[in-house]
């Protein structure tokens, strides 16, 4: 099966080298039938390596380029606009469900139908795809974005100057298979939190292309735990972060020393 192409509207690409990592384990239940299994044990250069991959840049912009750390700063209320052929609705609230309890640093909860949310979450057929970009975000920017990544789902950020994060919409294909749909879901999902980037070189993350994994990793939730610490803040820098993360990552013990070697 084609692997899916997603994209996230922001920001600019860097690739980073894969290493080693330990502790394999299978998919874990509730996965498509047919999911990788995972690695759970990584080393503090490997998490940081991940991190500075997918926190930083992106393979499609839009406008101008933003620079730093994207986040949000503030508990995230998160709204499932249920669609397409397929009621998914309840599988999406549990995936976000299972990041809300995963990363007790999103603030995550899912908002009432008619509350105010700074996640959207819009759940579509795939022929339906196509015409929700450009009533989203209008005729030329949706054909721009669809040719230049041929994408069977997609999000987009929309942030301020300082990096803070005010709102994100998701488009999730709901009507081609469990493996596209969760993968779909936790995919997009880490780029509407922040993980802004995609990595092909990376062998542990949801966000290589290369991969359909449909679950959350605990690479993925460490990377997330990370960008929502209160250590890493909107708007920092390539080099802050840097800085910042061998302490981070050793104060949430979050690394195993002399992983996979």
């Amino acid at each position: 099966m084609k692997r899916l192409a997603t994209a996230y509207l922001v920001l600019i690409s860097i690739v980073t080298a894969a290493l080693g990592a330990s502790g394999r384990q299978p998919a874990p239940q509730g996965s498509f039938e047919g999911a990788p299994p995972q690695y759970t044990h990584f080393s503090a250069a490997e998490l940081e390596r991940g991190f500075l991959a997918l926190a930083f840049g992106s393979d499609l912009r839009i406008g101008a380029r933003p620079l730093g750390i994207r986040r949000f700063d503030q508990p995230i209320r998160a709204r499932i606009i249920g669609g397409g052929s397929i009621d998914r609705t309840i599988e999406m609230a549990r995936v976000l469900e299972e990041y809300a309890r995963k990363v007790a640093g999103l603030g995550l909860s899912i908002a009432p139908p008619s509350a105010p949310a700074e996640v959207e979450l819009r759940l579509i057929d795939e022929k339906d795809f196509q015409s929700a970009l450009e009533d989203a975000f209008g005729t030329k920017i949706a054909k721009a974005f669809v040719s230049r990544t041929d994408p069977q789902c997609m999000t987009s950020v929309r942030s301020t100057a300082d990096g803070k994060i005010v709102h994100s919409v998701s488009f999730i294909i709901v009507d081609k298979g469990d493996d596209v749909f969760l993968d779909c879901a936790y995919h997009e999902l880490l780029h509407a939190f922040g993980l802004s980037n995609h990595d092909q070189h990376n062998p542990w993350t949801t966000l290589n292309q290369r991969r359909m994994v449909g679950y959350l990793t605990a690479y993925d939730r460490s990377l997330l735990t990370l960008l929502y610490d209160h250590q890493i803040k909107p708007g920092m820098t390539m080099r802050q972060a840097r800085a910042a993360l061998p302490r981070i990552i050793a104060e949430l013990g979050l690394a195993t020393p002399n992983s996979g070697r």
